[in-house]
């Protein structure tokens, strides 16, 4: 099989290794198997479907929702002295 070399950044690097050794596996294999996963269909059973549609039912009647601006600045916090829960921000 052909190697290939694909640079990314030190914390991406760091989040594969930890994640394949969780998993027993090589950072090669987890990337493999991430693409594989790529491929196949996303199943979802009638209760998610349901779930699903009652939120979206939720967000068509007019309930409030959160910007998209507003949900990146409460990621960028995870795992910093900032961070808060998302009622507690």
């Amino acid at each position: 099989m052909k190697r290939q070399t694909i640079e990314v950044d030190e914390a991406t690097a760091a989040t594969l290794k930890a994640k394949a050794a969780e998993r027993g596996v090589s950072v090669p294999e987890l990337v493999a198997d991430l693409v594989a996963m790529d491929d196949e269909p996303l199943s979802l059973d009638a209760d998610r479907i349901a779930e699903l549609d009652r939120r979206w039912k939720s967000v068509e009647s007019g309930r409030a929702t959160v910007s998209h601006n507003d949900v990146v600045r409460w990621l960028r916090t995870w795992g910093t002295p900032a961070f808060r829960r998302w009622h507690d921000r």
